[in-house]
């Protein structure tokens, strides 16, 4: 086994390629940005060594540098995790040619997997079923309408090189193709250095199921099951899960039996991923293949109890699988929650910013994979994701609750955070009932809204937390102010009923509260609903609550603003007002509020790189019409106009590195 190792990453994967490297006697040494002087990979390494500057092109991507620093560390391997270079045939070839091993399939496999192209071919030479298309490259948009005559519509246009969504386009009839092959090859010249396109039948409604396959130097090759990796927005994954629902145990070996083909086929050593896309008739199709550890990897180690870290380097090291296909087992489910910065209400736009305050959700069926801490500074140079919560259960349902409760209590401030979108995905009805696609939220959400009415229940105990929280502080206060008087004579009588209206929105609550304010029982009518509830003992600046309600414990998520309650519940996030029945008579007579017409200026919503600005002077637009494009968190985003109107100034550049509330475009008064 390897002494030392140079982990070729960052963030949440850098940390946990550490945690397996501690737990099996392996030093390590960790490389980072100016942007990451202080991140939590650089202290919690053995080693820590300066590699450029924020820009990863500088930086995490710069192979020679990451090399040569891995051979003055005295390194033996290089772990890459996922991202950056860790599909890079090049940097896999350099890492080898330097005398160091890459803990990773060979070059040639990755560059032979990485071709989408090349890699359908080996899938047909392995028996692997494929989606019916036109696998060679496409040059013109007369050969792609050609080939899409040939194919039948929908049809997707996909790029040779590279994934995660970037250069692909749906196009559902002839018409729509001009428009749609002209991006796609600008994008996937530009996130890949490679135009090439091809394109195959777009299946409708269709599952994302994955395999993980190990496979040493010796001809073993096993399957650890398969994951449901459905849910998605632009193509990004976003809940995982093993086993899926929609997957039998004929349908399981028949599944790892095809990707353990297409894995010898390639000639393929250590972890690797073969994605399939699953038809509503249970038939699979091979989609791609993934040359090294997936982001979604600990939901099979928590149902198969392996380490795939500790697995990828004893292969890497030479040495055998140390079990056969027999001797795998499968226990329970799991269920992983990606958490991002980002703001779901402000069309998903990166969030930046350090991280104020962060409280991880535990418990023994919690596993949190983070790479920041309370401290940590989000930037606009790498991806969104901070962590990932994921929790196990005995069956899906079990799984699912906890991982619902846990990012209930997980708890960041800072930056805006996907945590309470991806909890109200959790909670949707479809999502309970296992009913999934890749086009879930696209048809279950309108933003980042679900289409159907709030939970009544949930929304109910959000309400009843709001109250209790507002009445505990109210009375507290009110009593910590009354003067000292005397015991003689008899005691006042401590009321013990009150009342209250809760707003949020348009819905309109009474609420009774029942109990003594120094106790911790209460009996709570929400309208002719009746609630148990036990509290803890509350604290004024209490920011996350635990109830037992009924019998079972909640967790909750507050910001108290004097009578304005915030609560995050369940994919509920509401702010509440609460009145007594005196003030709420009172509200009649208060003005009616009066909504500032928008400013005639466009105004950046975050920090990030112009790439982008279709407009110019003298142009109209329309509200809502892309005027400028950003560049953050590796994505790009629309900033899109808040008036129409005629615009008079261009204030940025293309190029110009602007921050938010910089102006970018002023329009005519």
């Amino acid at each position: 086994m390897f002494e030392k190792i140079l982990i070729a990453n960052r963030g949440e994967i850098a940390v946990r390629i550490i945690r397996t490297c501690r737990k099996l006697g392996i030093g390590t040494v960790a490389v980072y940005s100016d942007a990451d002087s202080r991140s939590l990979h650089v202290q919690t390494a053995d080693e820590a060594v300066h590699i450029g500057k924020p820009h990863a092109q500088m930086s995490y991507l710069n192979a020679d540098k990451i090399i040569s620093v891995a051979q003055a560390a005295g390194c033996q391997a290089v772990h890459p995790g996922y991202g950056f270079l860790s599909e890079n045939p090049a940097f896999a070839q350099s890492v080898m040619e330097a005398g160091l091993v890459f803990i990773g399939p060979p070059a040639a496999v990755i560059a032979a997997m990485g071709d989408k192209i090349a890699a359908k071919a080996l899938a047909v030479k392995a028996g692997v079923p494929i989606i019916p298309g036109h696998a060679d490259a496409l040059d013109t948009e007369d050969d792609a309408l050609a080939a899409a005559d040939a194919v039948g519509y929908p049809i997707l246009l996909k790029p040779a090189a590279g994934g995660g969504g970037k250069g692909m386009r749906i196009v559902r009839k002839p018409e729509e193709m001009k428009a749609a092959f002209s991006a796609g090859r600008q994008e996937t010249l530009k996130s890949f250095g490679d135009s090439r396109i091809f394109l195959e039948r777009y299946i409708e409604k269709p599952r994302h199921v994955e395999i993980q396959i190990l496979a040493d130097a010796f001809g073993g090759v096993v399957h650890l099951g398969e994951r449901e990796c459905s849910i998605q927005r632009r193509y990004q994954k976003i809940i995982e899960e093993s086993p899926s629902p929609a997957v039998s145990e004929a349908l399981r070996r028949h599944m790892g039996q095809a990707a353990c083909d297409l894995a010898r086929q390639a000639g393929y050593v250590n972890a690797g991923t073969v994605e399939f896309v699953l038809d509503e008739h249970d038939e699979f199709y091979f989609l791609e293949m993934n040359t090294r550890l997936q982001v979604e990897h600990p939901v099979t180690e928590m149902v198969t109890g392996l380490d795939l870290v500790a697995l990828q380097m004893e292969i890497a090291a030479g040495e055998r699988l140390p079990f056969d296909q027999e001797g795998i087992t499968f226990t329970g489910w799991a269920m992983e929650a990606r958490i991002c910065a980002e703001d779901p209400d402000r069309g998903f736009i990166p969030s930046t910013g350090m991280i104020t305050r962060y409280a991880e959700p535990r418990g023994s069926a919690v596993r949190v994979d983070s790479g920041v801490q309370t401290g940590s500074y989000i930037g606009v140079y790498y991806d969104s994701m901070m962590a990932k919560a994921i929790c196990c259960g005995n069956d899906r349902e079990e799984a699912r609750i906890r991982l619902v409760e846990a990012l209930n209590g997980y708890h960041i401030e800072g930056v805006v955070t996907n945590i309470d979108f991806v909890n109200s995905i959790l909670c949707h009805p479809a999502f309970v009932r296992g009913n999934l696609a890749t086009d879930f939220i696209d048809r279950h959400f309108e933003g980042s809204r679900p289409k159907i009415s709030e939970d009544r229940r949930a929304l109910e105990l959000a309400a009843l937390t709001a109250a209790l929280i507002y009445h505990v502080r109210t009375v507290a206060v009110r009593d910590s102010l009354r003067p000292m008087v005397s015991r003689i004579g008899g005691k006042k009588a401590v009321e013990s009923a009150h009342r209250y209206t809760v707003r949020s929105g348009n819905e309109v609550m009474d609420i009774l509260l029942e109990g003594v304010t120094a106790g911790r029982h209460w009996t709570v009518h929400v309208g002719s609903t009746v609630y148990a509830v036990e509290t803890p003992e509350f604290e004024f600046y209490r920011r996350r609550l635990n109830l037992t309600i009924d019998g079972r414990i909640h967790r909750f998520r507050l910001r108290v603003e004097q009578s304005f309650i915030h609560v995050a519940f369940s994919g509920i996030t509401r702010v509440f007002e609460i009145y007594t029945p005196r003030e709420w008579d009172l509200m009649k007579y208060m003005p009616t509020r009066i909504e500032r017409p928008a400013d005639n200026v466009l105004v950046c919503p975050m920090p990030g790189l112009v790439v982008g600005i279709p407009v110019q002077p003298g142009d109209r637009v329309f509200r809502g019409q892309s005027l400028v494009v950003l560049e953050s968190m590796k994505m790009e985003s629309d900033v899109a106009s808040p008036v129409d109107g005629i615009v008079s100034e261009v204030v940025s550049a293309v190029g110009q590195a602007v921050e938010a509330g910089d102006v970018l475009i002023r329009f005519q008064a």
